[in-house]
């Protein structure tokens, strides 16, 4: 277990989505709080279409948004990389971003670190060289995991929602 100066972080473990993470995502993002800076809680159809999609990422590229469980096992979020959507017209299109989304409950105990750790370990072994994470300015502990990561700040701007935001980058 990787240590910090303060205290050990806590176990995590990653594993593709299932159907019924779905589920378990729509009920550990519920929180208004935790989806904050993502536009708010979304309905359930939204996890059962992304869990899909990650399903078919670690198919295809080996690599994906995990679920996120707690050293009991305990969905707390997801972790993990997924190529920036194609659709979008703004952002870093055609790079691979990885990210973090915990649900209030595991707030404050190093889980969202961990977690991003584990993630670096996975997109490495996978053959990627270069990841990008896309936080909204004001999400201070995002940023904080992205800085604790050693990631470089890359650019920021403001989204086209009118939002502000920060590009970080890391080379593999």
């Amino acid at each position: 277990m990787t240590t910090s100066p303060i205290r050990p972080l806590p176990a995590v473990q990653l594993r593709v989505p299932t159907d019924e993470d779905a589920h378990a995502w729509h009920s550990v993002f519920a929180d208004p709080d935790v989806m904050e800076f993502l536009g708010g809680p979304a309905e359930l159809s939204a996890y059962e279409e992304i869990t899909a999609r990650q399903r078919m990422h670690d198919a295809q590229l080996g690599y994906c948004l995990w679920t996120l469980l707690d050293g009991q096992g305990t969905v707390i979020g997801f972790t993990g990389a997924q190529p920036w959507p194609r659709e979008r017209t703004w952002g870093p299109v055609g790079e691979i971003e990885i990210g973090w989304r915990l649900g209030r409950a595991a707030w404050g105990q190093g889980y969202a670190y961990a977690a991003a750790l584990a993630t670096l370990e996975r997109v490495r072994a996978a053959g990627l060289t270069r990841v990008v994470a896309m936080i909204d300015a004001r999400n201070k502990r995002s940023v904080a995991v992205a800085e604790r990561l050693d990631m470089a700040l890359a650019a920021e701007f403001t989204t086209p929602a009118g939002n502000p935001a920060r590009r970080y980058e890391l080379a593999l």
